[in-house]
């Protein structure tokens, strides 16, 4: 089993909302820490806690500026790469039709690039359920194919992986590629659950839904999801990896809705919007095989997809007091 105490490991989007949850898991393995984070969607006050460590190191720069990427990578000794940075707004695809191929793929390319020239040996990326796009076997495994995505950042994804794995073929990079569910917890700044609150906030009266409300997804719990990357990639002795994170199950938009007026707004009536995607490129049913993660011995402390939202109602209910 590897150990990560000791280990460099380069974080980008380390203040995000993922990133932030993964580099407390780390820290607390004894990991010394590179954040490398623009700020667009991250927050500072996220890994503020962390910066006046010795193990620790923030950069403030953007993935696309490779300049100032290999100078951060460059002669530090960095033992693993996680690469989470990414848009996290997967329906502004649809209005700026570049971001995700920027963010996405380039940023990618630029991320392994960089690595390679800095002599990193081992690479973690974050992917995600996206890459599936309509799957017709539930759940879906690893192993389903062919993967057609049908939004723009579902094919970011799916592209990076593709450079993911070329790099590690052509120049020896072990990875461990994860495809995500749909992560919710502590530092989350945007998903399903804060657009009904703030939705709410606007209008106690009414909440619109996108969508039929029958859109069906499976949830992770975004400290379960930390835990999760780095338990695989302590026990794997593979140098490909590939892994589902995800609960066994999902919960229904409906019954997030329903959820969420009980919590914020008892009196409010929920409307839909009727169509069967929240908008272009929503996959509206997604349901994760987790076995292989399971064989990995990962156990999740919120074992649901309700257990998982449950959790970040009353984490948004708790700062609203």
């Amino acid at each position: 089993m590897k150990s990560l105490e000791g280990k460099n490991v380069f974080v980008t989007g380390g203040a995000g909302f993922i990133g932030s949850n993964l580099v407390e898991a780390l820290v607390e393995k004894g990991a010394h820490v590179t954040v490398y984070d623009n700020l667009s969607s991250g927050k500072i006050e996220f890994i503020d806690k962390f910066r006046k460590r010795k193990d620790f190191a923030f950069v403030k720069a953007d993935l696309l500026d490779v300049e100032k990427l290999n100078a951060a990578m460059h002669g530090k000794g960095i033992d693993l790469v996680m690469h989470l940075a990414a848009n996290p707004d997967i329906s502004l695809g649809t209005k700026v039709t570049d971001l995700d191929f920027k963010q996405g793929a380039v940023a990618t390319y630029n991320v392994l690039e960089a690595a390679r020239k800095s002599d990193v040996k081992e690479f973690a990326f974050s992917s995600s359920s996206a890459v599936y796009g309509i799957a017709t076997v539930k759940p879906t495994p690893e192993n389903y194919g062919p993967l057609a995505p049908i939004s723009l950042y579902g094919a970011s994804k799916l592209a990076s992986e593709g450079y993911v794995t070329a790099f590690s073929h052509l120049f020896g990079i072990s990875y461990c590629i994860y495809r995500f569910a749909n992560v919710v917890g502590k530092n989350s700044t945007h998903g399903v659950i804060f657009d009904f609150v703030r939705k709410l906030s606007a209008n106690p009266k009414e909440l619109l839904v996108l969508g039929d409300g029958n859109q069906r997804k499976a949830y992770i719990e975004v400290g379960d999801c930390a835990d999760a990357m780095l338990s695989i990639y302590e026990r794997s002795n593979e140098r490909e990896n590939l892994f589902n994170l995800t609960t066994r199950d999902q919960m229904q938009v409906s019954d997030i809705a329903n959820e969420v007026v009980n919590r914020f707004a008892k009196n409010a009536k929920i409307k839909y919007t009727g169509t069967k995607q929240g908008w272009p490129g929503d996959v509206p049913d997604t349901f994760l095989d987790g076995k292989k993660m399971e064989s990995m011995g990962v156990k999740l402390k919120f074992k649901t997809s309700r257990d998982a939202v449950m959790n970040l109602i009353d984490i948004v209910a708790k700062t609203r007091k």
